[in-house]
């Protein structure tokens, strides 16, 4: 964080000048609480819970800073600007080392009363265990991050499977049985994922973003299929990738100012 501060304070130094600045928008993963600016108890970043990190940033900068979490963020480029543009109810996953939501509805985010609507790295989708701080066991973050595929797959191999062999290699090409049990769980998971979704929010569009979203091959056309058992209007799900690629976050916090 004091490496990114310090590049903003050398662009202010470089002549930018802060009364041109609206201000700073921080894309964080949570949950927080937006309202304080603060940092919670984040199931992927350790030694962060209770941090003040719209305080901190402010005091060394001097500008107003909106925090925001990073999945949200990306969910309200998306929406306004990249694959959901035009819709009235778009919901954003990210399908990275862990899982976001964001729920964009009418060019607004919905963030809830307490700061946790469309938190979907917290729902349930089956009775796995396994679980990091501040994460349900059997929850979407705990079993369908990139982080959890990884574990999982260290613990049927006995060794680290980077996820491109696991994926590519043992359950493209080989068709290796506990590489194909491990995958179609995985699918299996966001797919009720999406689909508990679809029950509360009905949105126009899904957008999947993230690195797993955006790189792993058939992944759309996959997701699609096992997740239209679980609907009830299977024929209206559209699932679309992300269109503004790794750079959506940092569009959304933008956005935020």
């Amino acid at each position: 964080m004091d490496k990114l501060i310090g590049f903003i304070n050398d662009c202010f130094d470089g002549g930018l000048g802060r009364a041109d600045c609206a201000g700073i928008g921080v894309g964080c993963p949570g949950p927080l609480d937006f309202i304080a600016g603060k940092v919670l108890n984040p199931p992927n970043l350790y030694g962060w819970k209770d941090f003040e990190l719209a305080a901190y940033v402010s005091k060394k900068t001097g500008l107003r800073v909106t925090l925001n979490n990073d999945a949200n963020c990306a969910g309200l480029a998306e929406s306004l600007l990249g694959a959901g543009k035009g819709c009235e109810s778009v919901f954003y996953i990210t399908v990275s080392t862990g899982i976001g939501g964001a729920y964009v509805y009418r060019g607004e985010l919905v963030n809830g009363a307490h700061c946790s609507a469309a938190e979907a790295y917290n729902l349930i989708v089956c009775e796995d265990r396994y679980c990091h701080q501040g994460a349900n066991a059997g929850s979407m973050n705990e079993v369908c991050g990139g982080d959890a595929l990884a574990r999982q797959a260290r613990e049927v191999f006995g060794r680290e499977v980077p996820p491109k062999e696991l994926y590519e290699e043992l359950y493209l090409k080989e068709k290796n049985p506990e590489a194909v049990r491990l995958i179609d769980a995985w699918f299996c998971n966001l797919a009720k994922g999406i689909a508990n979704i679809a029950c509360i929010v009905d949105p126009d569009i899904f957008i999947l973003g993230g690195s797993i979203s955006l790189k792993t091959k058939g992944f759309m056309e996959t997701l699609t299929e096992k997740a239209k058992p679980y609907l009830i209007h299977p024929e209206s799900l559209r699932l679309e990738k992300a269109l503004l690629g790794e750079d959506a976050g940092l569009i959304g916090a933008a956005l935020l100012c």
